[in-house]
């Protein structure tokens, strides 16, 4: 039975993912990381390229053959800060740090752990983007940083599956979108939300799940809704 890595297990849709793996494939051994790490978490934070090497480096020594990787991760506020509503309140730091935790550091993340696998693995990526890192479904304008680092995530995303299919043609990468669902992430704006449209962690981990499965074998560099809807770039 091959691995699973999991980033980001420690937020509500990450945990949930660990779950449904122990729940769908309890014979998988699933390494989950979190920032700053626990018994449990490996740490790994995102923001912070020696932690990335870090993490890589311990994941070189152990003994694993991975089938699958998600990197459930996201930065949309933090403290007093929050996604812009307009251009006058972009702040240079803001929207580096949000880039790096969002785009950055999950590409430079990336790029290392391909190193490690082997040419002719079979192995599914996923990464949780979002919807509004859609530039052709932008109709609302606002959250500068949030949308423009999905945006960017996305590229990269593509890019590296274009690369890939000529060298490492077993791995697929998806890009996927889980809806709004109740964490951390989203609580301060949870408001308007109807309740039918405010998924549990459960649900949409459970959902992007069966996404994935739906997915092997079909092509790399896909940008798919929680529902497996193609959403377009």
């Amino acid at each position: 039975m091959a691995d699973k890595l999991v980033v980001g297990a420690s937020g509500g849709i990450g945990a949930a993912f660990v779950k449904e793996f122990t729940q769908r494939e309890p014979e998988a051994r699933v390494i989950a990381t979190s920032r700053n790490g626990s018994d449990s978490l490996l740490p790994l934070d995102l923001a912070d390229s020696a932690s990335i090497d870090s993490f890589v480096a311990r994941l070189r020594e152990m003994e694993f053959t991975l089938d699958q990787i998600i990197i459930a991760t996201g930065l949309l506020h933090q403290d007093h800060r929050g996604p812009e509503k307009s251009y006058r309140d972009l702040d240079a730091d803001w929207l580096t740090q949000v880039m790096q935790v969002n785009a950055i550091g999950p590409i430079y993340l990336l790029g290392k752990l391909i190193g490690l696998l082997d040419r002719k693995a079979e192995v599914q990526i996923s990464l949780l983007s979002a919807r509004v890192g859609s530039i052709s479904d932008n109709r609302l304008g606002g959250w500068y940083g949030y949308r423009a680092s999905k945006a960017a995530l996305n590229m990269y995303l593509k890019t590296l599956s274009i690369e890939l299919a000529r060298t490492h043609k077993g791995i697929q990468i998806l890009s996927l979108h889980p809806g709004t669902t109740d964490t951390a992430l989203s609580k301060p704006f949870q408001a308007r939300v109807p309740a039918e449209k405010l998924f549990t962690p459960e649900f949409a981990a459970s959902s992007l799940l069966n996404v994935m499965q739906q997915a092997e074998g079909s092509g790399s560099g896909q940008f798919l809704a929680w529902d497996g809807k193609t959403i377009s770039w």
